[in-house]
């Protein structure tokens, strides 16, 4: 009869909150390794089966390594052995159970006699080939296919790092899928065997590989560890460090498996020695092969967190290298133990061992052959390791290596690749540029008489980061050479007011104007804005945009195409067939990373090689904005118009929401306005957000005495007009909104601004719609609301509360998201990037960036035998996305 006093009861509480829903909540659980210890002592002392509670927390340690869905089958198994020493309540009996409808995602595969897998499914694994070399001792069978498929689902969501990191104690990192594998083409045609014809590889082994990414000798060699395990220091088992990964030689002593009655399988426990002592080795997964492998007297190396258990010391599920005896009883060390180990994304199905020695082959047997695709003396001046140098000492750091340069990708390896790629893409912006440079543009008079007359058109004193943007601006312009410049400013430091002065330079000069702005909303705010400050000048101002009516759209075409509208303002209207320039000598793209590459080339097409001005009001980092622009000019206006507040920012939990309407409702009561800003417009039976409509009602039961009414894109021009001239007006106290505020809004009485689930938007965005609060004289507030908890979205979102600096929260957000997210994953014109990452290479791009312009400028049309292999690469990789082959 159990205790009704069992310690192990206390587990019944946060048990019950992780399984609920179908463990729905497995993520939010921590440590109960760490807990079930501390109970499972407090049990042992009372008597409980100390074999049984050393599964228990073995199960619950094993939880907390793994994710997603393997997380879900961990939890399940901690239930089993729980059930084993105390009986379960009703409700965690029922979840401990796997559902029969097809099994469960992430459970284990079927088990035969022994807690083995079926012989289908070993065989589904084990492809066979020829002697796949030394290899770690596998004795934990894969997943499932589901499992597998939940897991690589999974680890694609999140932001593959360009550097390593350090790998689990199971010899691989957590998650499958595929890497990214960046052979150059060069090498794609000296290496493009396939692993089929390589020794040692057969059919079924070389098809395992290739459900990888692997297909040839390049992918092998080109796929970089993703981690790195230091195992070069071997010590005794009286040197192991409890809570520490650790390496041993041991000899195995007496294997046994263990039946658990409830979870309806058994568990191995192999009892080892070395002199100095004893320890135990345990596995919930195994196969039915496994006890003859691990025969008494055998010798094996063992790798992998190191535990304290009733007194003992234990690895669960160890990564185990057979040793290969020498004479006199030496061992000796194979690929994975001695040395600092490599461990690769995705291969833990295949082996780690079986992915070491293949690369290891395939180094010795191949790598030499690469040639070297720098100019010799660069190889010399940036210090810089050869190709092959580099790929061995990635794939086999030596003895002396660096383990944390490893870790973070800042290897000599990871330096010599990540300098290539990044001077390949600066010589092909280079090329670029010259490109630009050797066509006729049209020389535009910006005489300081010109640019005074443009400047009379602004009510207000341009700052001096303005004037200098306007002087950098008419200089381009006056130059034969086509204008290509990226003018960045924070929000609200006063691009428009740039643009609409070199507008004016270029109608004065007897040429047309166009502003492609990416949505109606902020189209429509620019020719407002335009057209009230030129009133009585005689100078037209055309809006096209689609969302106003086919009717008012062919107007304002009809007056550009006789030039009788001088500027044109619109969306992608602009680029359309329909829409035609008498003489188009100014394209000016804002929020220019929200358009195509094809978009912005199709609008410079309306006129004869016009001058160009892309704006942004997103800050870029330095280095992502050479690596987008690196043939562009660059100006940045990095001052704030006077009059400017900075802006108070709180990160607020949901829970704490009225204390945020409380502030609110002061500012509303000073006569001021606010926006709410949601991240949907209507509810999504898929999505826990927040949404707008949903919140208009809340809201209006909240402020009942107060003005509130709803904003979004999908509402028809008319309707949107309406309410953003009533909000201006101040006929609307509390305007709810998506995102479409984000740009360009511009009401200086707003002083408030609450953001739902901001822990879901990028913080260059977040700061982007904190922009449209600040505008005027009275002190503003952003309050974001955070559903996500304490994690580390909220760490994230402290960046906010900290500054009010774009390029400082823009560096942060690169850093934090990667370009692509910072961007939006379907950015065009971003290149991949293998190799280097732009939030650790910075210095290392500005070195290459100068290799490369200079270069260009030495050899224009890479014509020296020493840059064949170079230009041949960068035209392969970016001749289509750079439209060099006018230059080659």
């Amino acid at each position: 009869m159990v205790r009704v006093s069992n310690p192990l009861a206390e587990l019944f509480v946060p048990l019950r909150f992780v399984a609920r829903d179908g463990f729905a909540r497995a993520a939010n659980l921590r440590d109960l390794g760490r807990l079930v210890e501390q109970l499972g002592a407090r049990a042992r002392a009372a008597g409980d089966d100390p074999e049984r509670l050393d599964a228990l927390i073995a199960a619950a340690h094993r939880f907390d390594a793994e994710v997603d869905a393997a997380r879900v089958a961990a939890g399940r198994e901690v239930l089993q052995v729980l059930g084993t020493l105390i009986p379960l309540p009703p409700e965690l009996a029922a979840a401990a159970t796997v559902p029969q409808s097809g099994g469960e995602r992430g459970a284990p595969p079927p088990r035969g006699p022994g807690g083995a897998s079926s012989p289908r499914a070993a065989a589904a694994v084990s492809p066979r080939g020829g002697d796949p070399g030394p290899q770690p001792f596998r004795l934990t069978p894969p997943e499932s296919k589901p499992a597998r498929q939940t897991r690589a689902a999974a680890t694609g969501s999140r932001k593959a790092k360009a550097g390593p990191k350090a790998a689990d104690s199971g010899g691989g990192e957590e998650g499958s899928g595929r890497s990214r594998i960046g052979v150059p083409a060069f090498a794609k045609e000296l290496l493009g065997q396939p692993l089929e014809g390589c020794s040692g590889v057969g059919p079924q082994l070389a098809a395992a590989f290739g459900k990888k990414g692997l297909h040839t000798v390049g992918d092998v060699l080109y796929n970089l560890p993703r981690g790195y395990q230091d195992r070069r220091r071997l010590a005794t088992i009286r040197e192991l460090v409890p809570g520490a990964k650790g390496l041993v030689l041991v000899q195995v002593v007496d294997a046994k498996e263990i039946f658990i009655p409830r979870a309806r399988k058994k568990m191995l426990r192999v009892t080892v020695e070395d002199p100095s002592g004893r320890m135990v080795l345990t596995f919930f997964r195994y196969w039915a092969s496994t006890l003859k492998r691990l025969a008494p007297g055998k010798r094996f190396f063992a790798w992998g967190d190191v535990k304290l258990f009733g007194g003992q010391k234990q690895i669960a599920h160890p990564d185990l290298e057979e040793v290969e005896e020498q004479e006199g009883g030496a061992a000796s060390l194979g690929l994975n133990a001695g040395r600092i180990v490599p461990v690769y994304r995705g291969m833990d199905e295949l082996g780690q061992g079986r992915i070491r020695s293949l690369a290891r082959q395939l180094l010795d047997e191949r790598v030499e052959v690469l040639p070297e695709i720098l100019p010799p003396g660069l190889l010399a001046e940036r210090g810089l390791i050869s190709e092959p140098e580099a790929l061995r000492s990635l794939h086999f750091p030596g003895q002396d290596a660096d383990v944390e340069a490893l870790l973070a990708g800042a290897s000599p390896g990871h330096r010599r690749l990540a300098y290539v790629e990044l001077l390949l893409l600066s010589v092909g912006l280079a090329l670029k540029a010259r490109g630009i440079q050797v066509e006729p543009g049209h020389r535009f008079d910006t005489s300081p008489k010109r640019i005074a007359q443009a400047l009379e058109v602004l009510p207000f004193e341009p700052t001096g980061a303005q004037q200098r943007a306007i002087e950098a601006i008419a200089a381009d312009m006056a130059s034969p050479s086509p204008m290509n410049r990226l003018l960045q400013g924070d929000v609200g430091s006063g691009k428009t007011a740039v643009a609409l002065v070199a507008c004016l330079l270029a109608v004065q000069d007897g040429r047309q104007a166009a502003l492609m702005a990416p949505t109606e909303l902020l189209a429509e705010q620019h020719h407002r804005s335009f057209a009230k400050l030129l009133e009585g000048r005689g100078i037209e101002v055309a809006l096209l945009a689609t969302g106003r009516g086919q009717r008012e759209l062919n107007h304002a075409r009809r007056r550009l195409a006789s030039g009788e509208a001088r500027i044109a303002i619109g969306t992608h209207a602009l680029v359309s067939e329909g829409s035609a320039f008498q003489e188009l000598g100014l394209v000016v793209i804002d929020e220019q990373h929200r358009f195509g590459v094809e978009q912005r080339a199709e609008l410079i097409g309306k006129g004869l090689r016009p001058d160009v001005l892309v704006m942004t009001a997103t800050p870029i980092p330095r280095t992502l904005s050479l690596v987008l622009h690196g043939e562009l000019t660059q100006t940045v206006i990095d001052e704030l118009p006077p009059g400017r507040t900075p802006i108070a920012t709180k990160v607020v939990s949901s829970k704490g929401r009225e204390k945020v309407y409380e502030q609110i409702q002061r500012q509303l009561g000073e006569g001021r306005q606010a926006y709410v800003v949601y991240p949907l417009i209507e509810e999504s039976e898929h999505s826990d957000l927040e949404d707008a409509t949903r919140g208009l009602a809340a809201l209006r039961e909240r402020f009942p005495d107060k003005r509130l009414e709803l904003l979004h894109g999908r509402m028809k021009s008319e309707e949107r007009d309406r309410v953003m001239e009533a909000f201006r007006a101040g006929a609307i106290d509390l305007l709810v909104s998506t995102t479409v505020v984000e740009v360009g809004v511009d009401v200086p009485n707003a002083s408030a601004m609450v953001v739902e689930h901001a822990e879901r938007f990028g913080l260059s965005q977040l700061h982007q719609l904190r922009g449209r609060v600040g505008r005027g004289a009275a002190k503003s507030f952003c309050f974001l609301i955070d559903h996500g908890g304490e994690g580390r979205a909220r760490e994230r979102l402290r960046v906010m509360e900290e500054s009010n600096d774009g390029f400082r929260i823009a560096a942060a957000d690169l850093e934090i998201r990667g370009p692509g997210e910072f961007l939006g994953t379907r950015q065009a014109g971003l290149p991949e990037l293998d190799f280097a990452d732009l939030s650790r290479d910075a210095r290392l791009l500005e070195q290459a960036r100068a290799d490369a312009f200079a270069l260009v400028r030495r050899d224009p049309d890479l014509a020296d035998p020493a840059h064949r292999l170079l230009k041949r690469e960068v035209f392969e990789r970016f001749a289509t996305r750079m439209s060099l082959a006018q230059v080659g």
